[in-house]
């Protein structure tokens, strides 16, 4: 096989790769436009009755607003913590470390199901059960080690002779954290806050179990698929979707600009 032959068949397969992946989030996309109640072909015409209808329902507001308020918390909280364990991993030699570093990306590895109940169980004993402080504390369980992860990374790209340079030239173990590590981390750490605050704002077996009546967003179209079949779930579907996007290429462009400024400096 020609090398040319070898590039074209690597793009087809991941045309159709990508094809197969996104074709049922463009068909909810595309049948939340029918003015049809059933997703059937063709279509009845364009409408957008059903996007009206969902923001109508007070409910789905309500959800949304909780979604929201659970994915800016779990964001902030699991970045920091993703942080500050990056940073001691990076920096420290400790004895213990490798259980510490084993038990802090650990959550992930647990089937939801299970850590969902657990969550219950412990926040039932402490009166976190029902609340929306509830369910942002087992988010965070389950986003910081991908904070964690992001972070450590691009610590690793970090010369360990920088911050010994910068208590050498009189500068303070804070001073250096906020003007040597924080800066080079930058990135990474955009990159953290956007990706927890998707896994938050999508994630649904956990809120099932600890949110009560505050329901999140995912949650509410549970309760929505199990009365019957409504279009207003392809606009809701849709527009999940559409909010997980944006916050990823929200984390690109900030990330690039930072990079961009970063070049434009080095240039001068």
């Amino acid at each position: 096989m020609t090398p040319a032959a070898r590039k074209w068949l690597l793009r087809a397969y991941t045309a159709a790769l990508f094809a197969f992946v996104f074709a049922p989030l463009v068909t909810i996309a595309v049948f939340s436009f029918n003015s049809d109640r059933f997703p059937s072909l063709p279509w009845a015409g364009f409408s957008l009755d059903w996007y009206r209808a969902v923001f109508a329902d007070a409910t789905i507001a309500r959800g949304l607003a909780n979604s929201v308020c659970v994915a800016a918390a779990t964001a902030i909280i699991s970045t920091f913590l993703g942080f500050c364990a990056a940073y001691v991993d990076y920096r420290f030699r400790f004895t213990g470390k490798t259980a510490f570093m084993a038990l802090m990306t650990l959550p992930p590895t647990i089937p939801v199901v299970i850590l969902g109940l657990a969550m219950l169980t412990f926040e039932g004993r402490i009166g976190l059960t029902g609340t929306l402080s509830g369910v942002t504390a087992g988010h965070v369980v389950l986003s910081s080690p991908f904070a964690l992860a992001l972070v450590r990374l691009r610590l690793a790209d970090l010369d360990p002779n920088l911050e010994a340079a910068s208590w050498n030239l009189g500068a303070g173990r804070w001073s250096t954290m906020r003007d040597v590590i924080v800066p080079f981390c930058f990135p990474a750490i955009v990159a953290a806050l956007f990706l927890t605050a998707a896994i938050s704002f999508d994630e649904f077996m956990i809120a099932w179990f600890v949110s009560g009546l505050n329901e999140t967003l995912p949650v509410r179209l549970l309760a929505m698929l199990q009365g019957q079949v409504s279009p207003r779930i392809n606009a809701v579907g849709t527009m999940v979707f559409a909010v997980s996007i944006a916050l990823v290429v929200l984390a690109q462009l900030v990330i690039g600009r930072r990079l961009r400024v970063r070049t434009a400096k080095i240039g001068r």
